[in-house]
């Protein structure tokens, strides 16, 4: 059920946290346990889309279910404590809530690895919804009752587009200001230490 407190949503991965230095343990990990060379510097430059995406560049389709498995066993252990939130995330996420909004937070991760990364962080957020990505963050962004969504990837200003909402990018990831733009970002930022400025400027009379 859709709050009557309006919301903005944010990606997790490479906006509100750097999870590179988890992620790149995890992937080495895997290839530990496995025995399948996973690149793990490479892999870490294209954070965003699902797991299954990433690990079918390793792995053939017919134990890619069984490494997806693997991988998230060893997730909690490797990814968690590595991983910093992003610069001006912090901050961001509390001039949401000084401006009477909540902070929701839809990522592709798999739900109860998002909430290890926030709790570990202490990132507070008042809605999750996870293993959801590009048009399939849409339902989420809707349901939840977000009115500008935050991310760092081209499918995430798709999923903004999808939903009906504004999107604001962030070049903290993979995308370049160009390529969100492209996908339909109203708004491109260089990191989230801007937000706080750009929200008090849109939301004036919200």
């Amino acid at each position: 059920m859709t709050s009557a407190t309006p919301a903005v949503g944010f990606d997790l991965d490479m906006t509100l946290i750097d999870s590179r230095p988890g992620i790149r343990e995890a992937y080495r990990a895997l290839t530990a346990k496995t025995g399948v060379h996973v690149d793990a510097d490479l892999a870490v430059t294209r954070l965003g889309p699902p797991l299954r995406t990433e690990l079918a560049n390793w792995f053939p389709a017919a134990d890619l279910e069984d490494a997806v498995t693997t991988y998230r066993g060893l997730y909690p252990d490797y990814a968690i404590t590595p991983s910093v939130p992003m610069p001006g995330a912090v901050a961001a996420l509390a001039a949401v809530r000084d401006m009477g909004f909540r902070v929701v937070v839809v990522t592709s991760k798999l739900g109860r690895l998002a909430v290890l990364h926030l709790d570990h962080l202490g990132l507070a957020y008042d809605e999750l919804a996870g293993d959801l990505f590009a048009e399939g963050k849409a339902t989420a962004i809707t349901e939840h009752g977000v009115r500008w969504y935050v991310g760092d990837h081209e499918a995430d200003m798709i999923a903004a587009r999808t939903a009906g909402v504004p999107g604001i990018g962030v070049t903290t990831g993979p995308c370049s200001s160009a390529e969100l733009t492209a996908a339909g970002a109203a708004h491109v930022l260089t990191d989230l230490t801007a937000l706080p400025a750009l929200l008090a400027e849109i939301t004036v009379g919200t």
